[in-house]
């Protein structure tokens, strides 16, 4: 079975002072006989990876990257007990296993649109570093795998962007703004591949999972 884990581009939330989104009309069957449409967008827009040198000055780009990369043996994480700009933290990760991406599910998909949106839970620094130390590539359901700047945010919550250079600094990626995670199985297949930009520090992907039939027992932090 196949699940697009996708949000439209057409309705896309963006990370705070990210470019917007933009589609229009550049050639139209009334007037040209043919129709194309005009996008604007940045590198990070909706359901995208990061590449290494979004974070890092001499990190890898996406490009340099083998295609087979981004067809992940994915392990689901759930988080779903993690409330507003809560940190998922080293003692609520899995044992280790021999899957190569973790995907952390928070829900927070759900809020999609909406200011809530902003508040996700996060990764700390040590999290990711653990991940990172046992060769995970990591994906969430938010906006970030860091606080994203809102006005909730908390006193105690890290500045800039530590859990992207724990993951990105150690040649890991990052799968960002994946959707519609419930029902999914403890193990399944995601394919996220990018735009083939040459040089890009990210870009968006259409991230499909591949799995059984069924709903297996998923690991829970709640």
């Amino acid at each position: 079975m196949y699940r697009d884990l996708s949000h439209p581009l057409e309705t896309t939330t963006v990370y705070p002072g990210d470019p917007s989104v933009e589609i229009a009309p550049h050639a139209t069957h009334e007037v040209d006989g043919y129709r194309v449409s005009h996008l604007e967008l940045g590198s990070h827009s909706g359901t995208h990876v990061d590449a290494p040198c979004h974070t890092e000055p001499d990190g890898r780009s996406l490009d340099s990257f083998p295609i087979e990369t981004f067809a992940f043996d994915a392990l689901l994480v759930d988080c779903r007990g993690k409330g507003a700009r809560d940190a998922v933290e080293c003692d609520d990760l899995p044992e280790p296993t021999e899957d190569d991406l973790l995907v952390f599910r928070t829900g927070w998909d759900t809020r999609w649109g909406t200011d809530a949106y902003f508040d996700h839970p996060y990764l700390t620094s040590d999290a990711a570093a653990w991940c990172a130390d046992r060769g995970y590539h990591v994906a969430i359901d938010a906006l970030s795998v860091d606080p994203t700047p809102a006005e909730n945010a908390r006193d105690d919550e890290p500045e800039g962007v530590p859990a992207h250079h724990e993951l990105l600094g150690d040649d890991r990626l990052i799968v960002e703004n994946l959707t519609d995670l419930d029902g999914l199985p403890e193990r399944f297949t995601l394919y996220a591949f990018p735009f083939s930009v040459g040089g890009v520090d990210g870009a968006p992907v259409r991230a499909v999972a591949e799995f059984q039939g069924g709903e297996d027992a998923l690991v829970s932090i709640d």
